[in-house]
């Protein structure tokens, strides 16, 4: 009983890193990095949906107001914040379709309770890859979207 008690109090003070543990990707590995860059990408994207109903809504000020909402996107800074866009909402959604798949145990296998030492056994061949994916297509949407939004017409 004693070994057991020393050992929790070593987890406990292990667990004290604040949020230099949260972002340390070594302690947690991709299964933590993914569970970062799909809140951080749905904030984000919760951040451009409030801006982009914003914009929409100056359409009630005439078109001289529209067209000097729009004049802000037509600048560099406004085309790679559309990028940003672009490459948070296909991550989130690829990102999101792994992770439904993997909570109904489709083809991807179903995740294991998340106990210390934090193993992580859900995180297979084919949910590791599901991560890989979802981060190739949304460097690949980014890509395909600076090409056209910098793309000399």
């Amino acid at each position: 009983m004693e070994a057991f008690r020393k050992n929790e109090s070593e987890n406990l003070r292990a667990n004290r890193e604040g949020l230099k543990g949260w972002l340390n990707p070594t302690r947690y590995g991709w299964e933590r990095l993914s569970y970062w860059l799909m809140r951080l990408t749905g904030l984000f994207l919760l951040l451009y949906f409030v801006g982009h109903v914003y914009e929409t809504s100056s359409l009630v000020g005439g078109i001289d107001a529209w067209n000097s909402m729009l004049a802000l996107t037509q600048t560099p800074g406004g085309h790679l914040f559309l990028i940003l866009v672009i490459g948070t909402s296909t991550f989130h959604s690829a990102n999101g379709i792994r992770l439904i798949l993997a909570e109904t145990a489709r083809g991807l296998g179903k995740p294991g309770r998340p106990d210390y030492p934090y193993d992580a056994v859900s995180l297979n061949n084919r949910q590791r890859s599901g991560i890989w994916i979802a981060l190739v297509l949304a460097a690949a949407a980014m890509f395909y979207g600076g090409s056209i939004l910098f793309g000399g017409e």
